[in-house]
């Protein structure tokens, strides 16, 4: 789906969608959870939440829709460190639920096979590979499939307590995975960064769902210790409004709509609730440095902000971006750049110098993030905008069209 853009200012109140990171990781605890059922609310479904789900009903964990947003989860119990055939996982396009659910599958299954769509399996997974590979896990990785196998049965399982180090700098992803399956195991686990573990905030998130479910995990220093022998309870939640997604509305803001945003915590332990002094300095004239280390997400509503402010902005730690569900670096250069700002792309660096947008065509390149980036940046436009590939909102954002509209926004499909 093509849409065209009439630039216009909006105004009036919107919630944010519900988090999707942190309904990744209350699902995935609660499908963790030994007997009984857990309830989550606020549940959004996009196709990366729906790609969690389908996977996790896959390994054997029961989930109810009780009504639109809210859902019923009966755990896996006595399914846990039992083999069987390995499942096919369809991971979508949702690089969470891959790096998620490879360790518990392992833990679950024994084995497993996980394919994806996009760009998907392509995107690193090597400190997993690394680390398993060393504690005897077979690994391999054909035709766009990737196979996992740490033996049958309990004897024989190769996923075991102890020390798992990995670098901090590619992904908080790996953490939180092993983070999911260690307490189970029998006997105490610690989690070693072997580089400064970039995303921490990401790991907090998962830690805080974890207690919230019974399981503990402390910190000594920069090692994460996990106490074996635990077990999942059954609890009951309230997604959380999307600081990432709350993002692209400040965007807006900065451009000159009058939005009011409701429904965020503004105690949540979201990293990307940094956008709200990043959005102040941005608001404000001068050069400035932003770190995207811990806030990669963060970059294409930021990007649209420093593209028409008084100053150049430079984005820097953001090589990680290359790797998403498109080259970010790359894609949010060529969407200011089509829109007649100004950019420079750097290896891990982006440089916005501000100034004026004049409208254009704009790749999504089936970004969720460059869509609705663009999207905002039509409200700073002197002509009208056009998004290839708008569709692919639906990956985060469901009904991000319809908000849009309901704020005043011109859209019209072509």
């Amino acid at each position: 789906m093509d849409v065209r853009i009439t630039p216009k200012k909006l105004s009036g109140s919107v919630t944010p969608p519900p988090s999707k990171s942190q309904a990744h990781r209350l699902l995935i605890a609660a499908a963790l959870i030994n007997s009984g059922v857990s309830v989550i609310h606020g549940l959004a479904d996009s196709q990366d939440i729906q790609a969690t789900r389908r996977c996790l009903s896959a390994l054997g964990a029961r989930i109810d829709d009780v009504d639109e947003d809210t859902v019923q989860v009966c755990g896996l119990g006595s399914a846990i460190v039992e083999a069987g055939p390995a499942p096919i996982l369809d991971c979508g396009e949702s690089g969470s639920t891959l790096r998620f659910l490879i360790p518990l599958a392992l833990l679950v299954n024994g084995s497993a096979c996980f394919i994806g769509h996009g760009r998907l399996m392509e995107r690193p997974q090597g400190p997993y590979e690394k680390l398993f590979r060393e504690k005897g896990i077979a690994w391999s990785f054909k035709d766009g499939v990737l196979s996992v196998d740490g033996g049958k049965g309990y004897d024989d399982y190769a996923l075991s307590p102890g020390e798992y180090r990995l670098p901090g700098n590619v992904s908080s992803q790996f953490f939180t995975g092993l983070l999911f399956v260690l307490p189970l195991l029998d006997g105490d686990s610690t989690l070693v960064p072997t580089t400064p573990l970039e995303s921490r905030d990401y790991l907090e998130m998962t830690r805080s769902v974890l207690e919230l479910a019974g399981v503990e995990s402390r910190w000594e220093g920069d090692v994460l210790h996990i106490p074996g022998r635990q077990r999942y309870a059954p609890f009951e939640a309230t997604v959380e409004a999307d600081w990432s997604q709350a993002a692209f509305w400040y965007a807006a803001i900065a451009l000159g709509s009058k939005l009011e945003l409701e429904g965020l915590n503004a105690f949540s332990v979201q990293g990307d609730m940094a956008v709200v002094p990043h959005f102040l300095r941005l608001t404000q004239p001068g050069d400035l440095t932003i770190d995207l280390s811990d806030i990669p997400d963060l970059l294409p509503p930021l990007a649209v902000m420093a593209a028409v402010r008084s100053g150049t902005t430079r984005f820097v730690n953001a090589a990680r971006l290359r790797m998403k569900e498109s080259d970010r670096l790359s894609t949010v250069c060529a969407m200011l750049t089509a829109l007649g700002g100004r950019c420079e792309e750097g290896p891990d660096s982006l440089t916005v110098t501000g100034g004026t947008l004049t409208g254009g065509t704009v790749d999504s390149a089936g970004d969720h993030r460059i869509a609705m980036a663009a999207a905002i940046a039509a409200t700073g436009c002197a002509g009208p905008v056009t998004v290839l590939g708008a569709e692919c909102v639906k990956k985060s954002y469901p009904d991000f069209w319809e908000v849009y509209q309901s704020l005043g926004g011109e859209v019209h499909v072509l």
